[in-house]
């Protein structure tokens, strides 16, 4: 299945939580929800006219209900697909307009925001500026907390959960990665895991291991109970055409086992790699241009691809 609704390139596609829906977003400040089988009744399926460039998109954990769309000039806003509307609109502080990831709580009614002092510039995402974590509650939809970071903080560029929700990871452009204590609110412990800016961060799946994607194209699952020490490692030769990162922050995804790990890539294909394999994987089909994002069905071998070609794909492992 390939969707060519949007008119400029994707910069963010993602999975609902059933996996029955699909939200993607474009340069062109549109995000777009629709279904890729025929069984699930359109009727969620919208156009989101949002004004500014969307860097990030988070489905609600619990139901398929809610949509967070995070924007390059600050806004945050929260789409209900079964009312149609925006049922909030939210702005982060002047002082720090791009909101690079939104991350739900898989539990709470929270969201975080991770937003930058400056926008993704032409000169990659090394040049994001300073970093601003806030908590906010999806009942009162107002800001409830800001993780401390310390000062001057380098820009967070990608969140995640634990399964509890207890523990949120943060990656920055430092190479640093950042574990808070969510009822604490304080982070507990960090280590740098890069020499470039890291792009994207995922938990394992057993949660004894968090994936790290650098800048530089390198991967690394680090272990969680003896910190600071790789259990596996890639370093992905996709990256080359320097002309993606003008809207492209490098992502990967991991399938429902764990085990294949799916990178954004600067050529027409993007790679999977069997993680803690040998062999090199699969590559998957052609656009007609860079792969700009990525994300796995959350249960079944399927995934999406978007790209700079500005088409979304569909596509099964079975």
């Amino acid at each position: 299945e390939t969707f060519l609704g949007h008119t400029s390139p994707i910069t963010r596609c993602r999975f609902s939580a059933s996996g029955n829906n699909i939200a993607s977003a474009s340069v062109d400040g549109t995000v777009r929800i629709w279904t890729y089988d025929s069984s699930i009744p359109a009727s969620r399926n919208a156009t989101i006219y949002c004004g500014a460039e969307i860097m990030s998109l988070d489905w609600e954990c619990k139901s398929d209900r809610l949509l967070l769309i995070g924007t390059a000039d600050g806004g945050i806003k929260a789409w209900n697909v079964d009312a149609k509307r925006v049922v909030c609109d939210l702005n982060t502080t002047d002082a720090f307009p791009s909101v690079l990831d939104l991350k739900c709580s898989p539990v709470e009614p929270i969201f975080v925001s991770a937003a930058s002092s400056r926008r993704l510039g032409p000169n990659s995402i090394d040049s994001l500026g300073y970093a601003s974590l806030t908590v906010w509650n999806m009942k009162t939809w107002k800001a409830m907390t800001v993780l401390p970071l310390g000062e001057d903080p380098p820009a967070i560029t990608s969140l995640c959960f634990n399964h509890n929700g207890k523990i949120l990871a943060a990656s920055a452009t430092d190479g640093m990665i950042h574990m808070f204590d969510m009822s604490a609110g304080l982070q507990i412990t960090g280590w740098p895991a890069h020499d470039s800016a890291i792009s994207s961060l995922l938990f394992g799946p057993d949660e004894t291991s968090i994936f790290s994607l650098g800048s530089d194209g390198k991967i690394f699952e680090w272990s969680l109970q003896n910190q600071g020490r790789v259990l596996w490692s890639k370093t992905s030769s996709w990256f080359s055409e320097p002309q993606t990162s003008k809207y492209c922050r490098h992502e990967m995804a991991l399938d429902a086992s764990g085990r294949q790990l799916l990178a954004t890539s600067g050529s027409v294909r993007a790679p999977i790699y069997q993680v803690q394999g040998h062999s090199n994987g699969f590559k998957t089909l052609p656009h007609s241009a860079a792969i700009t994002t990525v994300d796995w069905h959350p249960s079944l071998p399927i995934f999406l691809t978007g790209s700079a070609d500005n088409s979304v794909r569909v596509t099964s492992i079975l």
